[in-house]
């Protein structure tokens, strides 16, 4: 079951984005920004963010809900990623207004069905997780990555 918890952002901080005509589409292009995001971050700071396990967890993450967004929820109409030294934080928008659930994995006779496993593997992922209903119509969901172990 899903439980909504919503984090306090004042410590976290935007990274710049590169520039991209209509921002992220793909799993491949939000990837490939969260990796922007935690190479500028490490850039500026002396510490490390995080072990290659961590940063695969966001990546994952990140993919996750910008798969999902393209399959259940009309395409990606927004995505963001902030972090500050203890977390990553990605938001990814969609068309839809119906708030994600378990998948059925079984169809009407029994057989497994592939898919499904990508909402069960954010919430496991992520410390939380929060969805919005955006005025425009749409949702967005933000998961917050811990970039470290507890």
């Amino acid at each position: 079951m899903l439980r909504e918890h919503r984090t306090s952002v004042t410590d976290a901080a935007a990274v710049p984005s590169r520039p991209t005509p209509s921002g992220p589409r793909s799993p491949a292009e939000v990837r490939e920004e969260v990796r922007y995001a935690l190479a500028e971050a490490r850039r500026s700071r002396r510490e490390a963010l995080g072990g290659d396990e961590i940063i695969c967890d966001a990546l994952l993450v990140a993919s996750e809900l910008t798969t999902n967004a393209m399959l259940h929820g009309g395409g990606v109409t927004g995505f963001e990623v902030t972090l500050d030294d203890q977390e990553v934080r990605l938001s990814v928008s969609d068309r839809s207004e119906q708030f994600p659930g378990p998948a059925r994995h079984g169809d009407e006779r029994g057989f497994m069905r592939p898919g499904g496993h990508g909402w069960p593997i954010v919430c496991r992922l992520a410390r939380d997780i929060t969805i919005s209903e955006l005025r425009a119509g749409g949702k967005r969901i933000t998961a917050v990555v811990p970039l470290r172990h507890c």
